[in-house]
């Protein structure tokens, strides 16, 4: 099955999963089950959740059992791009191609959004009849995502991000910051796969951490080289708009070229990681190919 084919039954099982996780619009309070909906259930790219099925698949974890954390991760991933996009941070209007949530709605309703959709997830987690693991196992996992969104975490890395506007960063002070704003949740998608198989071997969890971070850190820089080389319509979120609010990129501090050559060698380093292990753990591979070859 090609990588194209094996994307196509990930993002058919997450969206129905998180359309049947989602509360609908006709509970009360709809106005707030609407804006959650219309944040989640967006045209993402489901990087996070595909990395779930993948780490999952890798350790012969069954599909329908990988569905709840993967709804779990994606929550905790829309409702942080709903406060990144709110006027006290970002400040955007687009995202995804269309009016982010709180130009849909309202701010109030986009904050109350973006606090219920982070409270589901881990209900979700906690409360998941699919995911067959022991109770400490369980715990585990919903730990690993509470640390992944929180200050030291997801969370503190948009707080670097926010105090480091119109500073000068050097490389290994905008590594911490991308570890925490955007490779903490996709580590932890990765670690959620893992942590759903009933018997997990510490050295091959390890390798797939290590993977994770690797292809976070691949991500947030082909992030940075495409806000300077795509375009508005292409990326769905305005183009160029680090560099309108002076905020620290790879682009800026190695220059283009050294973005690009830094992306690469955390694609060979996340690939190097995955050595030992067998077939199942290619839509891995293939992932971390699409990361640094993507273009929005």
């Amino acid at each position: 099955m090609s990588l194209n084919e094996r994307l196509q039954v990930y993002q058919t099982r997450i969206e129905n999963a998180l359309d049947s996780w989602l509360p609908g619009n006709d509970i009360q309070p709809g106005h707030l089950h609407e804006a959650m909906r219309y944040a989640v259930l967006g045209n993402g790219k489901r990087i996070r959740p595909v990395l779930v099925y993948a780490a999952g698949e890798a350790f012969g974890v069954a599909l329908e059992s990988l569905d709840d954390p993967s709804c779990a991760v994606e929550m905790i991933h829309a409702y942080s791009l709903i406060h990144d996009d709110l006027p006290a941070m970002d400040n955007d209007d687009l995202r995804r191609g269309r009016p982010t949530c709180h130009k849909a709605f309202d701010e109030a309703t986009a904050i109350l959004a973006g606090d219920a959709l982070q409270a589901l997830a881990f209900h979700v987690l906690a409360y998941s009849p699919t995911i067959r693991v022991n109770s400490e196992q369980k715990l585990k996992m919903i730990d690993i995502l509470a640390l992944a969104s929180g200050s030291r975490g997801m969370a503190g890395g948009q707080a670097i991000d926010l105090a480091s506007v119109g500073k000068k960063l050097n490389i290994a002070e905008l590594e911490n910051m991308h570890i925490h704003k955007t490779g903490a949740l996709i580590r932890a998608s990765v670690e959620l796969g893992a942590l759903s198989a009933e018997d997990v071997d510490q050295g091959a969890f390890e390798k797939v951490s290590r993977y994770a971070k690797c292809i976070g850190l691949a991500f947030q820089i082909q992030d940075d080289i495409l806000d300077v080389e795509s375009d508005t319509e292409t990326l769905g979120k305005p183009q160029g708009s680090d560099m309108e609010r002076n905020k620290p990129t790879y682009p800026e501090l190695l220059g283009l070229e050294g973005a690009k050559k830094e992306a690469k060698l955390m694609h060979a380093e996340a690939l190097a990681s995955l050595d030992g292990f067998d077939h199942k753990a290619d839509p891995l591979r293939w992932i971390a190919d699409y990361i640094v070859q993507r273009q929005k």
